[in-house]
């Protein structure tokens, strides 16, 4: 029995080359630097703000908890990143649904390639812009109580100052996922969950520590239900299924050749962690509308809108007197994002006519139509079961949070963590192939 010598680095192999590789030191020192960047620019504070009023504000703040997991604690300490990269998130959402509903998006994201694909994210880009501008007025009208010298000018320098910084960040994304290693806009809201989370574990500690043994027992209990959900995830995020395919027959002079048995592999999760930071991100949005047009702000025109949206939030509160309507909501958004992320992802039409032109089949069933049907129903079925794991990850434990009483993640401790090893994974493969296509490049020029 012979061992290949193409086979997968270990561990340790992977370490070591990425050591002796150049250009992927590099590319890790650009991510670590410019996250290191976007961290700092959370610290940075809005000028004009009466600090000891704000924070007394947003002890008790409901809204507070749900938007400082995606902007680092940047909107409890209103710094010119509080908005950070949700407004980048939101304005890819929109997009990706007009790409699927506009046939011109449709045609550029397909078959223009790679200028098409350009042409989006400067839509994209565009679309950010306008939405950071929409939330730094709600923000900025919402902040005047706290500040100074209220009026006119310090809410267009806050909306200013807030709109470049998210301008910013969401060009740190972009320069991390061109010139680093990993996705930039998932890697920051990986970072921003990591800065908030010690404090969190800090105060379960302390709960655990205050609360005597009762206390103790429910906190263990919820972090056993996180380490069961990470392993599940780490299994589901690796799952797939392969479909075997055959390539047709080839007849050299007098032999008849068949090549060896390929596979197609089709993920459990397509979306990976996406579907689940947009259906957060879609939670989150009446919330945070609500808490911007609050206070002094919500008269006139803005009452009635502040009403409805406090109505809305209140129904969407994991915590509150309906969690049920939280938890169909958020199995919806998800079942829906991980269908349309799938569909975006793989197209069985596209792909039953690759196989075609490749001279491929699958056994057992005709080449065309019939091949991009069963694509299409494997992908179905794959779909609803990682649209269902994703869930049971986002409920499970903030159920158990509920049973618990121990609500100091804040409703998001399952969402966060589900981000956190899916976007690690994910690095952690990209770093892999680097090393791996450096390693063939070598053995190239050798």
């Amino acid at each position: 029995m012979t061992v290949s010598r193409d086979k997968a680095p270990t561990a340790q192999e992977t370490f070591m080359q990425m050591a002796q590789a150049a250009g992927l030191r590099g590319r890790l020192l650009v991510t670590v630097g410019l996250l290191i960047l976007a961290r700092l620019g959370v610290f940075l504070p809005v000028p004009g703000i009466d600090r000891a009023r704000f924070s007394a504000e947003l002890q008790n703040s409901p809204f507070v908890g749900l938007l400082d997991f995606f902007s680092g604690g940047g909107f409890s300490a209103l710094g010119i990143f509080a908005l950070g990269i949700l407004p980048y998130i939101n304005a890819s959402i929109i997009l990706q649904l007009l790409t699927a509903a506009i046939p011109a998006l449709e045609n550029l994201q397909k078959n223009e390639g790679e200028a098409g694909r350009r042409k989006i994210g400067q839509i994209t880009r565009y679309v950010a812009l306008g939405w950071s501008v929409i939330q730094s007025i709600g923000l900025s009208l919402w902040a005047q109580r706290f500040a100074v010298e209220p009026g006119a000018f310090f809410v267009f320098e806050t909306v200013l100052a807030l709109t470049a910084g998210s301008m910013f960040v969401m060009w740190l994304s972009e320069l991390i996922t061109e010139r680093g290693i990993g996705n930039g806009a998932s890697l920051l809201i990986f970072v921003n969950i990591v800065a908030v989370l010690p404090r969190t574990l800090g105060q379960t500690i302390e709960l655990a520590q205050t609360g005597g043994r009762e206390t103790v027992g429910k906190v263990i209990v919820l972090l056993l239900v996180f380490l069961v959900m990470i392993v599940g995830i780490v299994f589901v995020q690796e799952g797939s299924r392969r479909i075997p395919i055959i390539t047709a027959r080839r007849q050299v002079g007098k032999r008849l050749y068949r090549e060896r048995k390929n596979y197609l592999p089709l993920r459990l999760n397509q979306g990976g962690v996406m579907p689940i930071i947009f259906a957060s991100a879609v939670l989150i949005l009446p919330t945070s509308l609500a808490g911007i047009t609050s206070g002094e702000n919500s008269n006139g025109l803005l009452a009635p809108i502040n009403q409805v949206l406090i109505q809305i939030a209140n129904y969407l509160n994991p915590n509150g007197q309906t969690p049920w309507v939280y938890v169909a909501v958020y199995l919806v958004l998800i079942l829906f994002f991980s269908y349309f992320y799938a569909s975006l992802i793989i197209n069985p039409v596209d792909m039953s006519q690759n196989l075609k032109k490749m001279g491929a089949s699958i056994p057992g069933i005709r080449p065309g139509r019939a091949t991009s049907e069963y694509i299409e129903r494997v992908l179905n079925r794959l779909t609803l079961l990682g649209a269902i794991f994703l869930g049971l990850v986002a409920v499970v434990p903030t159920a158990v949070e509920s049973a618990t009483g121990v609500t100091t993640f804040r409703g998001l401790g399952a969402t966060s963590l589900l981000i956190l090893v899916g976007v690690a994974i994910d690095t952690a493969k990209q770093i892999q192939t680097y090393v791996i296509s450096q390693r063939y490049e070598g053995m190239v020029k050798q």
